[in-house]
């Protein structure tokens, strides 16, 4: 009796000494932003111009040019076989230049479009400043990830698509994010992206990500590889805003004898 009542002791023990060092959700995302740079650091980014190359399934490969501006300004333009794919958002509106569609205007962006383009726009990204944004966010726990051990952290009431929630995964070691998988319904369907980021160098004293693979159904869809970010550039406000299609006029002319 006395062995098992020893051994329960040292269970206890042991739970409670796991408890009291466990992070909660607050200590880990600050340390996550202390990994990036710093809160006032991070916050005093007012724009940024990172330039590189997109990789596509099919072997596709094109220059690109992604642009921030704060409050929420954002512009990704890549250049394919010549034509200017642009997704774009001023804060109000979302909207794309998509050639293989077989149009080369400006068109707005779908709702799925729009609330990715969105979160883009969000130089702060998911993490700083969440309660402000009205964001909850839950640790669902400490995982192994393929040899790395990772915090699953769940965001949700993200003011965006139906039921969709955020499943973030955050390098146990170092805090910075390393995978991000995005659920939810569109017009009655489920969707499922997942973003992995990585080789993570610095920029200005700020930890930032040099590339992004998106991947759908378990494959890579494509790869953004960063050459480049440049902090606080001068950029006009005119790119992010949607161009008005000019209206043709035609001239009447007047009728042969007059």
């Amino acid at each position: 009796m006395k062995k098992v009542t020893l051994i329960l002791m040292v269970l206890f023990l042991a739970v409670s000494f796991t408890n009291l060092f466990a992070l909660t959700v607050d200590e880990i995302i600050e340390k996550n932003i202390e990994a990036k740079g710093g809160k006032e650091r991070l916050e005093a980014v007012k724009a940024t111009k990172a330039t590189g190359k997109l990789f596509a399934m099919g072997g596709m490969e094109a220059p690109f040019v992604m642009y921030h501006k704060r409050p929420n300004n954002y512009r990704f333009e890549a250049t394919i076989q010549g034509m200017s794919m642009v997704q774009a958002y001023d804060g109000e509106t979302a909207w794309n230049i998509m050639p293989w569609t077989g149009s080369t205007e400006p068109q707005k962006a779908s709702d799925m479009q729009a609330q990715t383009v969105k979160q883009q726009a969000d130089m702060d990204g998911l993490l700083l400043n969440y309660k402000d944004k009205g964001y909850k966010i839950e640790l669902i726990g400490k995982e192994d990830m393929e040899g790395t051990e990772v915090y699953h952290l769940r965001l949700s009431n993200l003011g965006m698509l139906e039921g969709m929630t955020i499943d973030m995964y955050l390098d146990a070691e170092y805090f910075l994010e390393i995978k991000q998988t995005m659920k939810g319904k569109y017009e009655g369907q489920d969707f499922d992206v997942t973003t992995v980021m990585g080789d993570y160098k610095e920029v200005d004293s700020m930890m930032m990500a040099h590339s992004i693979d998106v991947q759908m159904g378990g494959q890579t869809v494509s790869t953004l590889s960063m050459d480049k970010i440049e902090i606080n550039p001068e950029i006009n406000d005119s790119i992010f805003k949607m161009p008005v299609k000019e209206e043709k006029t035609t001239e009447k002319k007047e009728p042969e004898g007059k």
